[in-house]
């Protein structure tokens, strides 16, 4: 079984919560800020699971800007990440879950292999940077506008990577 690591970053709280309800539903998971993340805890896992709510102009939250930073210098080799964000799909409707874009820089040329992209179809959105060739670049949530399709989102979601 793989031993899978959820790191999250959240300032109201929702990206924490939408982090411990993935968890949930694996059963076998550890969740951890952001701020806590280092390469020895990272290598601890088989999956990592990144998660940040989107802010202002589709930025990362405040956590993750220190964590990204050290996420790009780790040899993610032969491990599985996916990506979650949330974000509001009315009232930022041109950034909607743009946070999914910087995550996907930190992790790209690491090694790792990258899963869990979602076809942007199904969601009410006018831009972006978190999709490319019209899908996110991982699982879209709006808990604000939208929490009756957060559950099964992420089971969709944890069934396309595998982990459900």
């Amino acid at each position: 079984m793989s031993k899978i690591g959820i790191f999250y970053g959240s300032t109201t709280g929702t990206c924490e919560d939408i982090a411990n309800r993935i968890a949930k539903k694996l059963g076998n998971a550890d969740v951890m800020s952001a701020a806590d993340l280092t390469e020895s805890k990272v290598q601890e896992y088989d999956v990592l699971l990144l998660g940040s709510s989107t802010w202002g102009a589709g930025e990362l939250q405040d956590d993750w800007f220190e964590a990204c930073d050290k996420l790009k210098t780790i040899n993610l080799k032969g491990k599985t990440v996916a990506l979650f964000s949330n974000g509001d799909c009315e009232g930022f409707a041109d950034t909607f879950c743009g946070a999914l874009a910087p995550l996907y820089d930190a992790v790209k040329n690491t090694g790792a292999k990258i899963v869990g992209q979602v076809d942007a179809d199904d969601y009410s959105f006018s831009s972006s940077d978190g999709v490319v060739n019209g899908m996110f670049l991982g699982l879209a949530l709006d808990e604000g506008n939208e929490p009756e399709k957060t559950d099964s989102r992420i089971d969709a979601w944890l069934a396309g990577i595998g982990l459900k």
